[in-house]
């Protein structure tokens, strides 16, 4: 079963037709959902759906963060953080308070690391208060965005969100607001999933050229 996986890994990573084809199968590589207002304008909408504690979302991220440096020009990645139940709402709050700090783009990826690595209980509010102090973030401006109502009502949209998009499971990518890939779909394997969206992306610039 492995060395199934890893040679569909190789031919996705290998492109085995035209860098134009599109190889992804509707069905088997991604899924069709209920078409999404896209708020990125000209540009294509990607969406990462994630979330904090998921082992898979957080060995996919160096594959994706690897794909944002070399993402094209035409294409906006968005993140939202996926809500499935209330016991992932202080995960929501972080990113929501990251964002409203600035803070997403340094450390985004910290978050992942004091979960997974350093094994930290980030549900509670006085450990992210004592991680984000050790970030350089101060304590009182960490505290006034972490509790503040517009984050509040962050949290509130990422839920309808999560439902409005169908995620079924993190990591999820939503190309264009109307092409879900998913982690099961590309196998566990994050270089399928990043050819995957590639794949959409053609099909995306596709039908936006057909308009």
């Amino acid at each position: 079963m492995r060395a199934a996986l890893a040679l569909l890994a190789l031919a996705w990573a290998a492109g085995f037709a035209h860098a134009q084809d599109i190889r992804a199968r509707q069905n088997i590589d991604y899924r069709l959902i209920a078409p999404q207002a896209v708020a990125t304008g000209d540009r294509i909408e990607v969406i990462d759906f994630f979330w904090y504690g998921c082992p898979a979302c957080n060995a996919f991220q160096p594959e994706l963060e690897a794909w944002i440096r070399r993402k094209p020009a035409d294409v906006v990645l968005r993140r939202i953080p996926a809500i499935f139940r209330d016991a992932w709402s202080p995960y929501v709050r972080i990113y929501y308070t990251l964002e409203r700090l600035g803070e997403v783009g340094r450390l985004h990826l910290r978050v992942y690391d004091g979960y997974h690595i350093d094994e930290l209980n980030m549900s509670r509010p006085e450990v992210m208060v004592e991680w984000a102090e050790r970030n350089g973030i101060d304590r009182k401006r960490w505290l006034d965005a972490y509790k503040s109502p517009e984050v509040d009502a962050q949290i509130e949209r990422a839920k309808a969100l999560t439902a409005a998009y169908a995620i079924p499971s993190t990591p999820s990518l939503v190309v264009e607001g109307r092409y879900l890939a998913t982690w099961d779909l590309a196998h566990g394997d994050p270089r399928v999933m990043v050819a995957v969206l590639e794949d959409l992306l053609r099909l995306a610039r596709r039908n936006r050229a057909a308009r």
